[in-house]
């Protein structure tokens, strides 16, 4: 099997883990999640440097979702690798879980950054690459932002900071959806170019598709290249990427998953894992 095969099959799981991860809880930020689990699938698959056995490995890469509320993605994906048990999926926000609805890194293995407060996680996974920097180990920080979450004024101080700082083992992805909390981005606060813009502050910058882990890996890639600049890496998505019933739903940023909306995210997922699978010979 390709390696882009092999990610288009992780992506599928990841789909279908969070689908039952928000379903066993009955309502939850799905939208937001589902359109970040391609570059998951892409990061998790061999680009980062993490060991699930130690996952406070020093000279690790480290990975913050600023867009905090994506965590049911995250968790997914790191139950697949074996930093969890895959049970505790079924544990998502309830009393004594350890999978909270924000991120948490005091409570969940493998995450690096407890995120809630949009636009914090652009500040703090600056300052883990400079750590990183300082440190010389060669290390690097994947941050994940929302394009709502770029309205907040502390994400452009960041734009200024890594780029002074020469952060060029930070990688940005914006998650370019198009919809925020209460309705389209460009309605509420217009963003032009999101890529231009940081270019103009000094980042190395791409636009791609982002629900292609091949242009995905093929962006990190390049970003890996640049020398002395951080690097934005725009995905466009669609707002609950992989799973057309939830995709269809205009106020998709957290809804109710119950009943025939459940079942049919279900056998949708299946659907396009069962295809990818058939695919594979």
């Amino acid at each position: 099997m390709s390696r882009v095969k092999e990610r288009e099959l992780f992506a599928a799981k990841i789909r279908l883990e969070t689908i039952k991860q928000v379903g066993k809880r009955g309502f939850g930020h799905l939208g937001g999640a589902l359109s970040v689990v391609d570059a998951l699938a892409v990061l998790y698959d061999g680009v980062m440097n993490i060991d699930p056995s130690n996952p406070d490995m020093e000279d690790r890469d480290k990975l913050v979702m600023s867009k905090g509320h994506a965590g049911p993605a995250l968790y997914s994906t790191l139950a697949m690798k074996g930093f969890f048990p895959m049970e505790w999926l079924d544990t998502l926000n309830q009393p004594g879980t350890k999978l909270p609805s924000h991120c948490d890194r005091k409570l969940t293995p493998g995450i690096d950054m407890t995120t809630g407060s949009l636009g914090q996680g652009a500040s703090t996974a600056s300052g883990l690459a400079l750590a990183q920097k300082l440190d010389e180990n060669g290390a690097k920080t994947y941050l994940f932002v929302g394009d709502g979450e770029i309205n907040e004024g502390q994400v452009w101080e960041v734009a200024l900071f890594a780029s002074h700082q020469k952060l060029d083992n930070l990688v940005m992805f914006v998650d370019h959806n198009h919809k925020q909390l209460d309705g389209a981005v460009e309605e509420i606060m217009d963003l032009g170019d999101i890529a231009a813009k940081f270019a103009s502050f000094g980042w190395h910058t791409q636009s791609i598709d982002g629900s292609s882990v091949e242009a995905i890996g093929e962006a990190i890639t390049k970003a890996h290249e640049a020398v002395g600049q951080p690097s934005c890496i725009v995905l466009n998505t669609v707002k609950g990427s992989g799973v057309a019933c939830v995709e269809a739903i205009e106020y998709n940023h957290h809804i109710v998953l119950a009943g025939e909306l459940l079942e049919t995210a279900l056998a949708q997922c299946k659907a396009t894992l069962e295809k990818l699978e058939g695919g594979t010979a």
